[in-house]
């Protein structure tokens, strides 16, 4: 496992960096890397640290989320207002219903079928948008506007969102019943996910006043925290009541700023630096479970599939944003901004496969692509265009 992490460490490194140097993004270079160190091309890596790759990636989601509650001002958020909530659910709805529509016509699967390959690549993925809108933020573009809180606090839930209505899905697929209490676990999920988070947020800032430590001291006991959070969802599962372990952990964060400003501020710096070797980890290995046999088996009809459902979620995104007052140049960053996915699709995708449906390899197969098409193109459209569209 040793040598697993050198190859992770090194070579994502030096793959990151070639890719920064030809204009490109780094964690296309480090998923480039993982698919060709992964158990499905030259299978280098430790078989050890590919069952464990899960945990180690949810660590990495951790730190950056971590990361993006410490530096959330939820007071400027509220200025956002409606289209904050909106896009936490309305782009994804708009993106299964469009692959429910394509996928029949293009991959002879069924329309239940289709829902489900929908639900699979709705999700945005936060390992992608939150650094890149923490670096906008330091960067003091969108301010005015609060445009990269809005858009990572709305990646965020997204994610809960899907996740559960990919849950639904796969168990109506699987048994034939729909029952709707099921959908309860959208709101739970995320009501429990705020409250357990802000109750830890607060308990933290009253442990930090009283008690002196080194802010090092404080990132462990953050750390311990968040983990028992995603420990806690693992343990509930799916059902009538749901609990999101990550927007717990975001909210901690944000807790955090608002009470101690000053201490939120030193452990984002810090969170930042965990950051350098947590992205290298979550991005490789992202790589490590992608497949390229299942690419290949569908190919064009794969990538129309993905291709058709994301400019029907760019609608999505678009009507979410009508009548905000954002300009139109406002609103086509927040369109682009919605694009990549990653780790949603990398960690579910392969359900439905496991589950024993006959559409798992069509769902494997468009989860893959979307992965290699959106990451890297959603990533570079970002930062090339985000200086041109938001005021600084």
């Amino acid at each position: 496992m040793l040598f697993s992490l050198s190859v992770i460490f090194l070579l994502g490194s030096a793959f990151a960096a070639v890719f920064s140097k030809l204009k490109m993004p780094r964690l296309l270079g480090m998923i480039i890397l993982g698919i060709i160190v992964g158990p499905y091309a030259l299978n280098i890596l430790d078989e050890k640290i590919i069952l464990i790759s899960e945990d180690l990636r949810k660590i990495a989601l951790i730190i950056i989320l971590a990361r993006a509650g410490l530096s959330l001002d939820i007071k400027e958020l509220k200025k956002a207002g409606r289209p904050a909530v909106l896009l936490c659910f309305l782009p994804a709805c708009f993106e299964i219903l469009a692959m429910t529509i394509i996928a029949p016509k293009l991959m002879n699967i069924n329309y239940n079928e289709a829902a489900v390959m929908g639900a699979v690549v709705a999700a945005v993925s936060p390992a992608v948008i939150v650094p890149k809108m923490l670096s906008i933020m330091q960067e003091g573009y969108g301010a005015k506007r609060q445009i990269p809180q809005m858009i990572m606090a709305g990646a965020s839930v997204d994610d809960i969102f899907v996740i559960v209505i990919f849950t639904v899905l796969t168990g109506l697929l699987k048994s034939g019943n729909l029952e709707a209490s099921t959908f309860m676990a959208i709101p739970t999920s995320i009501i429990s996910g705020i409250v357990a988070g802000g109750v830890a947020g607060l308990l933290l800032c009253l442990l930090f006043t009283r008690i002196h430590m080194r802010d090092s001291t404080k990132i462990v006991i953050f750390l311990a925290v968040s983990f028992l959070f995603v420990t806690v969802e693992n343990k509930i599962g799916t059902g009538v009541f749901g609990f999101s372990g990550l927007l717990a952990v975001m909210t901690c964060g944000v807790e955090i700023n608002m009470r101690k400003k000053e201490t939120a501020v030193r452990l984002s710096i810090k969170f930042s630096k965990l950051w350098v070797g947590a992205e290298l980890i979550l991005f490789v290995l992202v790589g490590a479970t992608v497949d390229m046999r299942y690419a290949y088996s569908y190919g064009l009809a794969a990538v129309l599939a993905v291709l058709g459902a994301l400019l029907v979620r760019m609608l999505g995104v678009y009507i979410s944003l009508l009548k905000t007052g954002f300009s139109p140049k406002e609103k086509l960053f927040c369109i682009f901004s919605y694009i990549p996915k990653a780790t949603v699709q990398a960690a579910i995708g392969g359900i439905p496969l496991s589950m024993g449906l006959s559409c798992g390899n069509a769902v494997l197969s468009v989860a893959v692509i979307s992965i290699l098409i959106t990451a890297p193109i959603g990533a570079f459209i970002i930062d090339l265009t985000y200086k041109r569209l938001l005021e600084k």
